[in-house]
């Protein structure tokens, strides 16, 4: 991959392809406060300086948790700091994850983001559709969508994305508001959105992959530890350089809560991956 091509349009700004995801700086669950909030308050610096300028979170992490530690560690932010932030969700006290779709949950939610992270307008709102829980489900997804775009008319949202959302609700809203990403599950072995991907990437749109290495339960291949051991890496950095060399348009945001793991995931973006090892992979991701 050239430096180039490690780099994509995105929200009016041009943003380095491997990102953060914030998600893990919460307790475990995502819920509560972290065991480390000085390593995750040193990973974030970490990230950023080491060319990261795309932050995905929510407030409904934690809650509140990660945006109130992205503040404490990187504001005043840098001018080419791209922070994604999603609504459409709450927490139980049990740490349950609740839907929060009507008006006045995503106006509540966009400035509970806006108080947390500490800015006067965000970035990109992603309208994040319960559907599945990591699935989506068709139906209807215009009232929100609308409600977000009032949001953007008062100047309090620079750009809406949608997130677990299918095709069909991709072109619901593009009738409503510019859409410039999508946000759904998608990685070597979770393919369902592989047609999603080719669809947007001929748009010119982001497709931001959530749990691109598994998720809570992580990538298991023997396949893909055998590809990572001769090319002398380990399984997630292989995992996602071939997200890197699936599409242009697919910006990762793996996320973690330790330094170590931080550097590992981004010297994926240095990986080569041949045409005769990316065939291979395309076998696990089959066979997974």
């Amino acid at each position: 991959m050239t430096r180039s091509s490690l780099s994509y349009p995105f929200a009016g700004r041009h943003v380095n392809r491997m990102g953060y995801g914030a998600m893990q700086l919460a307790g475990p669950g995502v819920f509560g406060p972290p065991k480390d909030r000085a390593t995750a308050i040193a990973v974030l610096r970490e990230a950023v300086a080491s060319g990261v300028n795309h932050i995905d979170t929510s407030d409904f992490y934690g809650p509140h948790v990660t945006n109130q530690i992205i503040r404490e560690a990187l504001h005043p932010y840098p001018d080419d700091l791209l922070i994604v932030t999603k609504v459409g969700a709450i927490r139980g006290d049990d740490g349950s994850w609740l839907s929060a779709q009507a008006p006045e949950d995503l106006r509540r939610a966009v400035h509970d983001n806006l108080r947390h992270l500490g800015r006067d307008v965000l970035d990109v709102v992603n309208l994040r559709v319960m559907g599945q829980i990591h699935e989506p489900g068709e139906g209807s997804i215009a009232r929100q969508v609308e409600t977000l775009a009032e949001l953007q008319q008062k100047g309090l949202v620079r750009h809406v994305g949608l997130s677990n959302v299918t095709s069909a609700q991709v072109a619901e809203a593009q009738g409503i508001a510019t859409i410039v990403c999508v946000q759904n599950q998608y990685n070597l072995v979770q393919r369902a959105d592989d047609a999603l991907v080719d669809e947007l990437a001929a748009k010119g749109m982001a497709y931001v992959p959530f749990f691109p290495l598994g998720g809570f339960t992580p990538i298991q291949s023997s396949g893909l530890s055998a590809i990572a051991h001769r090319l002398d890496a380990t399984p997630m950095q292989v995992a996602l350089a071939w997200l890197l060399h699936r599409s242009p348009n697919i910006l990762l945001i793996p996320g973690t809560s330790s330094l170590g793991h931080l550097r590992e995931n981004l010297k994926a973006a240095e990986i080569e991956l041949s045409a005769e090892v990316l065939a291979e992979l395309d076998k696990v991701g089959g066979a997974g």
